[in-house]
């Protein structure tokens, strides 16, 4: 099988490492050869962060290059757009369309851009857009933004539903798993 590319950007604390951890331990259970690589930016202070996941037959490096992404599943919506040269050409978008002021919005600086949904459409990108944080409110709590977005990527791959269950009883505490499942599925099935 041909290496496939999943992005997963956000800004730091929404929770993409317990996504990228989880993506790669379904994966791996698929029997794909799996490489996940952290880089995080200023995650402390809100900063951008990125998350490459590879699998395949066989994956070499762990570092996905522009135009290369087979998948973005971005956290916040200005993040889908700033990561936007990586998605290779009819590559898909998972977004939330939470926003999220960078620090030159919060001091006055700059404007949040409008329209980047269809801005990045017009570039030619496949966009799904969902409201994940009032999902994941929904389900119980706004930290569950990532599980929501998961739930939404597991819709664009053909694997059992019982795999993706598999990786969140392994990857979430059990105090959550409940509140997480339901994420997961208000996700999928938005």
């Amino acid at each position: 099988m041909q290496t496939k590319n999943i992005m997963i950007v956000g800004v730091g604390g929404q929770g993409s490492l317990l996504a990228s951890k989880l993506l790669g331990h379904l994966l791996m259970n698929q029997g794909y050869d799996v490489k996940v690589s952290e880089v995080h930016g200023m995650s402390q202070r809100g900063g951008s962060v990125v998350t490459y996941v590879r699998y395949g037959d066989r994956v070499a490096s762990p570092v996905i290059d522009k135009g290369e992404a087979d998948f973005i599943v971005s956290f916040e919506l200005m993040e889908a757009a700033r990561w936007l040269s990586f998605l290779r050409p009819g590559g898909q978008i998972v977004t939330s369309t939470q926003q999220i002021d960078p620090m030159p919005v919060v001091t006055g600086a700059a404007e949040y851009p409008e329209g980047l949904v269809e801005k990045m459409r017009s570039a030619g990108a496949k966009v799904d857009a969902l409201d994940c944080l009032a999902l994941a409110k929904e389900a119980g709590s706004s930290k569950a933004v990532n599980i929501v977005l998961m739930g939404r990527l597991s819709h664009y791959f053909d694997l059992p539903e019982e795999a993706w269950q598999k990786s969140l009883e392994a990857n979430v505490p059990p105090k959550f798993l409940e509140l997480n499942k339901k994420a997961f599925a208000l996700g999928k099935n938005a």
